[in-house]
């Protein structure tokens, strides 16, 4: 199924794409138990929203190689992982603000998890149960507001740096998927999963061994080769084939109109 969220009649809803050309109300917990209202929308007449409201994102430093035979014999002891703030999520076409200070950013198309019950020490061969689905993800990042001591959490946490969407799809093989994105119609980043170095059972068991996993938790997955800076204008558009396409348009910041 393709969970949504969107914007209609001035309101938020949630949603089933039924077909690409209706989408079905539902109330209730998507994690639980949830009913059709009856209402349904054309995606013509709404605005798509971020398909959930996160409780927390978590993201894995570089983790894509460029071909299998670079994969490590040995993975390392402790994955670099880091927090992104949810303050920093907006949906399909809203626009990417890059920050002052920078006039460029980096995208980076991702495959998102979104867990969907609680998890503490699973280990991997039970990983996918906890799942509920998966969405594409942008971690965009600014490298310039990076620590030189290699703290990244600046310049990863601006508002409008996690796009996701633009559905969240609970049928999915994560590992048969390809990570794509491009940039102003030109092809920048398309690997198969199989290229991460943490593999996504690993990565999540590990995660559990360490903190409590909880419902609407985000692990972004990590970004394939190609990434580049983009700047004020430039078109990103983030995909995976069985979810759909994530795109959103960087702008500068734009300042405050002087007061009459």
């Amino acid at each position: 199924m393709k969970f949504t969220r969107f914007l209609a009649d001035a309101a938020v809803h949630t949603g089933v794409f039924e077909t690409n050309d209706v989408i079905r109300e539902i109330n209730g917990d998507i994690y639980g138990e949830w009913e059709y209202t009856g209402k349904t929308f054309s995606p013509l007449e709404v605005k798509l929203l971020a398909p959930l409201e996160p409780n927390q994102i978590i993201g894995i430093g570089a983790n894509y190689v460029s071909k299998v035979a670079d994969l490590p014999e040995q993975l390392p002891e402790i994955p670099v992982f880091f927090f992104k703030p949810v303050s920093s999520v907006i949906g399909p076409e809203d626009e990417i603000v890059i920050p002052n200070g920078t006039e460029q950013v980096k995208f980076e198309s991702e495959l998102a998890i979104v867990i969907g019950k609680e998890a503490k020490n699973v280990p991997e061969s039970d990983v996918l149960d906890y799942v509920f689905g998966y969405t594409v993800g942008n971690d965009v990042t600014a490298p310039h507001f990076f620590h030189q001591d290699g703290h990244w959490t600046i310049g990863k946490s601006f508002d409008t740096f996690t796009p996701l969407g633009p559905v969240i799809e609970t049928e999915l093989d994560p590992f048969k998927v390809r990570v794509e994105a491009r940039l102003n119609g030109a092809e920048k980043q398309n690997s198969a999963t199989e290229l991460m170095i943490i593999p996504i059972r690993r990565m999540i068991s590990y995660l559990t061994s360490v903190m409590t996993l909880k419902p609407g938790d985000i692990i972004l997955t990590g970004s394939p080769v190609g990434a580049e800076l983009v700047g004020s204008g430039d078109v990103i558009e983030c995909s995976i084939r069985e979810i759909g396409v994530l795109r959103n348009t960087f702008t500068a910041v734009k300042e405050n109109a002087p007061a009459h």
